[in-house]
């Protein structure tokens, strides 16, 4: 068995075209008004730094705007909370990112739920994940939704099999987990405390990592057949999940880099997109 390779980088792009052409048809119609994405960066964290500006990139290949906007390491809770009150009145703009993690003196997630929910691209507020869950219309966060479309595109069969989630995180394991459950997965969740995690892993018909310790969820414990998808990016190219010897036993992987990252960043822009047009439908 050769693994199927999950090329996010060549989804990416493909969609990337689409998208191009959407958002040139949407000028067009919206008296030249550009879809803008504003990202909210706090503090001078290199690696949050180059997201953003990855992210920005991806606004300008596909014809859209972005605003950076950069706050100091000082910031306060209450200065970043009228930041982002600014972005939700500001009609220009369609969707808001706040850059994660911002310094600890702020709540974050008092300033993550502070987003307009028609602007929350992001997938991050309590309302929007909520809504989701439930099938309910709403942007999901950026990396999962990702995820799903990567599977959608190579056929991945989802119904019925039991998917097993390493990983908790508000915008990343959790919202993971609902999307597989809402797609007729049986869904397990596991963390970096869960007792016998080789067991659980060794289950999956669909893995995905996304606990965030390099290499946590080893090669031996995964079995003959599943899908293997890697959410975790570390120094060295190496991702949360070991994959010794993998590509000759697993259906489909996700290679670290080119997998999940580029899909992420694709879905964001995507959901910025369908929130413009979104307003310009309101405003006609």
């Amino acid at each position: 068995m050769t693994a199927l390779i999950l090329d996010g980088k060549s989804l990416a792009q493909q969609r990337e075209a689409q998208l191009k052409e959407s958002v040139s048809g949407l000028v067009q119609r919206n008296g030249n008004r550009t879809p803008i994405l504003a990202t909210i960066l706090v503090g001078d964290d290199p690696a949050s730094a180059t997201y953003v500006q990855m992210k920005g990139n991806a606004c300008r290949r596909v014809g859209m705007d972005s605003i950076k906007v950069e706050l100091p390491q000082s910031t306060t809770t209450e200065e970043l909370l009228a930041t982002i009150n600014d972005l939700n009145n500001n009609p220009d703009v369609h969707g808001i990112l706040l850059q994660h993690p911002v310094p600890e003196q702020i709540d974050e997630r008092a300033c993550f739920d502070a987003i307009d929910l028609a602007k929350d691209v992001d997938g991050v507020t309590t309302q929007g994940f909520g809504r989701m869950a439930m099938a309910e219309p709403a942007y999901g966060s950026a990396t999962p939704a990702g995820i799903m479309h990567l599977l959608e595109h190579y056929g991945i069969e989802l119904s019925g099999k039991h998917a097993v989630v390493v990983g908790r995180s508000p915008i990343l394991g959790k919202p993971m987990a609902a999307m597989l459950l809402n797609a007729n997965c049986t869904v397990t969740i596991c963390h970096s405390r869960t007792a016998n995690l080789a067991d659980h892993v060794a289950q999956a018909d669909i893995l995905v990592g996304a606990v965030g310790r390099p290499e946590l969820i080893r090669a031996e414990w995964i079995k003959d057949g599943a899908v293997v998808v890697d959410a975790g990016y570390h120094p060295g190219g190496i991702g949360d999940i070991e994959k010794d010897g993998l590509e000759n036993r697993v259906a489909a992987l996700t290679p670290v880099p080119g997998g999940v990252g580029p899909m992420t960043i694709n879905a964001l822009i995507s959901q910025t997109v369908e929130a413009a047009e979104k307003a310009a439908d309101a405003a006609q």
